[in-house]
């Protein structure tokens, strides 16, 4: 926006410099009119004596005639588009962006008014995002509460029949505090992944990156991850090369988007089933994918899986699985590009394969 209010002050110049040759040559041509006129009159009348006093006026009077006539031939058209450029940032200024500038001219002011128009363009432009953005804050307000209140509710149902002594024996007792200690992990859950999300799209993060070993990062995390899937009746099968494959990365952020991907698989795989990890390298790339098998679903459906707030129907939930906020494979989207890498999905058939592509550092590869 800078360069075009520059860009119109610039030409300014241009047009005090048009007008001054324009009065310029006015006088000119005035003087020089006048000049002719007297010699006519001389011509046609050189008999009758005029008095000074007259000839003089007359001289002027000429003279101011032919400097109106001449300037108002050559700066009307410069003063009525003036006052159209005046008029169509008056209407701008007031709120009315969809108003353009006609452009009736290829000069300085024709620039101008391109100029004008591509301001209005411009702010027409900022306007609409911030109106998106105002409506995104408005259905992250609206997502959020209702996620939110739905463990909240139950944890305060739940409490209620602890506070009035409501339950018939200790199994029921032990079970109402274990349904409960579960909303709140599942209310922590829903906060983490908003608090996450929040500073990944707040446009300032800072990640501090470290050169690290992938395929020695994604045994830990696969160790820990197993016997949560063995609860489910789920094996991970792992399939890369024990050799290392080094990336620049921020182990904290990408521990979160490979974790948000297995419990992604968890999540909607076909019990019993099995998820595949694999590590592979290909042209500088380290692709990190994770297969599972579950109930297909359609285009539209995997063109909004990396939307935020949108969630599937999962193949069976467990009674323990914690529901999240619709936010996992969005952050891990975010982490991803953060890294200067790309995320995606093929599926064929209830076969997903959801995909990490990471650039290699290959000199300290050979330095390893």
């Amino acid at each position: 926006m800078n360069s075009e209010f520059l860009s119109l002050l610039n030409w300014k110049k241009s047009i005090r410099l048009r007008l001054l040759g324009s009065l310029l040559l006015s006088l000119i041509v005035s003087f020089f009119g006048t000049t002719v006129l007297a010699n006519i009159w001389l011509f046609l009348l050189p008999h009758i004596a005029m008095p000074e006093l007259v000839a003089a006026t007359t001289s002027f009077l000429s003279f101011l005639c032919i400097f109106l006539l001449v300037s108002f031939f050559l700066m009307r058209h410069i003063v009525r588009y003036i006052r159209t450029l005046a008029d169509g940032l008056m209407s701008i200024a007031k709120g009315d962006l969809d108003y353009r500038v006609p452009l009736t001219s290829q000069d300085e002011l024709g620039v101008v008014a391109q100029n004008i128009n591509y301001m209005a363009e411009q702010l027409q432009s900022m306007m609409n995002r911030e109106r998106q953005i105002e409506m995104s804050k408005m259905e992250l307000i609206t997502h959020v509460s209702h996620d939110l209140r739905t463990p909240l509710t139950s944890i305060i149902g739940y409490l209620n029949l602890l506070k009035n002594d409501n339950y018939q024996n200790l199994d029921e007792h032990k079970r109402y505090i274990n349904n409960t200690y579960n909303k709140t992990q599942q209310l922590k859950k829903l906060i983490d992944d908003l608090f996450e999300y929040t500073r990944l799209t707040s446009g300032d993060v800072n990640l501090s990156f470290q050169i690290i070993d992938l395929s020695s990062l994604l045994e830990q995390i696969i160790i820990e991850f197993e016997p949560i899937a063995q609860e489910l009746s789920l094996t991970v099968r792992k399939d890369w090369e024990l050799k290392p494959l080094l990336a620049n990365v921020n182990v904290e952020k990408f521990v979160r988007a490979v974790d948000n991907l297995l419990m992604n698989a968890l999540k909607f795989s076909l019990k019993s089933g099995e998820i595949t990890v694999r590590l592979t390298e290909h042209n500088n790339q380290i692709m990190l994918a994770i297969e599972n098998w579950g109930i297909p679903i359609t285009e539209d459906q995997e063109k909004q899986l990396f939307e935020r707030f949108y969630k599937a129907e999962p193949s069976r939930r467990d009674r323990d699985m914690l529901t999240g906020a619709g936010l996992g494979l969005s952050i891990a989207k975010y982490i991803v590009e953060l890294h200067n890498g790309r995320i995606g999905l093929t599926h064929s058939n209830g076969h997903f394969t959801f995909f990490i592509e990471l650039p290699r550092e290959v000199l300290l590869q050979e330095k390893s």
